[in-house]
């Protein structure tokens, strides 16, 4: 399989970091070939000055990201939560990015559009400081249904597997060390 991976984390030593690197290194012991951005590196305006009215040349990173996300089986995601959706660097991304004719198209006429990235699925793991449970019940999980539904699934991604590690601010080492082994076991087997 043909894996991007990409850091939603401006930190790439964070603990987000972590699980990239867990998973990048997993992934190619399974014989998978990766690539991999950390989104706090690439030179990019994540600021989508005009919406779609006219789309934005893209940055080389940026061209370099779109050839990865042609390429790739799957799309792995890791980012923070924070304040109750994606870091603004990772939304400005999707929005760089996921354009229309590239990741979607809309018909001429009626409310419908093509899913453009269809045949690929995608992998996402969240960290968040706050307890899964509060995250589903106060805020209805607004970063996923974002990413899921709104994001990925809007330009065809599909299957999206999710992973949330909770309560990052009260783990002990020991526990995130856990959390990475769960999260690297679901994304490839546990052998």
């Amino acid at each position: 399989m043909k894996i991007y991976i990409i850091l939603g984390h401006p930190d790439k030593e964070s603990y987000n970091g972590q699980l990239a690197n867990a998973c990048e290194q997993a992934a190619i012991a399974k014989g998978h070939e990766v690539r991999r951005h950390n989104l706090g590196e690439l030179t990019f305006d994540p600021i989508l000055h005009h919406g779609y009215k006219s789309i934005q040349q893209l940055e080389p990173d940026l061209l370099q990201a779109k050839d990865n996300i042609t390429w790739c089986d799957q799309l792995m995601i890791i980012y923070p939560m924070w304040w109750g959706s994606l870091p603004a660097l990772l939304k400005g991304f999707f929005d760089r990015i996921l354009y229309p004719g590239f990741a979607f198209k809309y018909h001429d006429k009626g409310p419908f559009w093509d899913k453009l990235l269809k045949g690929r699925s995608a992998y996402i793991i969240c960290t968040s400081d706050a307890p899964a449970m509060w995250l589903w019940w106060q805020y209805k999980n607004s970063d996923l249904h974002t990413l899921r539904e709104a994001i990925l699934g809007f330009c065809g991604f599909k299957p999206i597997t999710f992973r949330r590690i909770a309560m990052m601010r009260n783990l002990t080492q020991q526990q995130r060390e856990k959390m990475l082994t769960k999260a690297v076991q679901q994304a490839f087997g546990d052998d």
